[in-house]
């Protein structure tokens, strides 16, 4: 499960590389780190939809269990250098409201092609 959710995760980014943050410019070493950088992106998504999705609302308790699957503490992304992670894919998502807003709900949504369930209608 780990490996198919990080592959999916990677296929499923909702920038282009190019816009990603500046703290993720350099890939990630080890696994580790980029399963820290893939949950970081998730919250980072769910942070984007419940400020800019009105529709949408997350799943907190799935994007916990999703998080802990990859091998991360959700309570780590709520503080250092996780955290700015999760705020910076926030906000890069943040830029272009309308398109990552339904992208969300096509990935992650109650139908998701990549993680069902991770946001939802409210």
């Amino acid at each position: 499960m780990k490996h198919t959710l990080a592959a999916a995760l990677l296929l499923a980014c909702l920038t282009p590389l190019a816009a990603q943050p500046e703290i993720d410019a350099r890939p990630p070493d080890t696994k580790a780190e980029r399963q820290k950088n893939n949950a970081a992106k998730l919250a980072g998504l769910v942070r984007f939809v419940k400020e800019s999705c009105p529709e949408m609302q997350p799943d907190e308790a799935r994007l916990k269990g999703v998080v802990t699957r990859l091998g991360v503490d959700p309570s780590d992304l709520e503080q250092g250098d996780l955290l700015l992670r999760v705020r910076a894919y926030a906000e890069i998502y943040g830029k272009d409201v309308p398109v990552n807003c339904a992208k969300a709900a096509e990935n992650f949504g109650e139908a998701g092609t990549v993680i069902p369930g991770l946001v939802g209608r409210k």
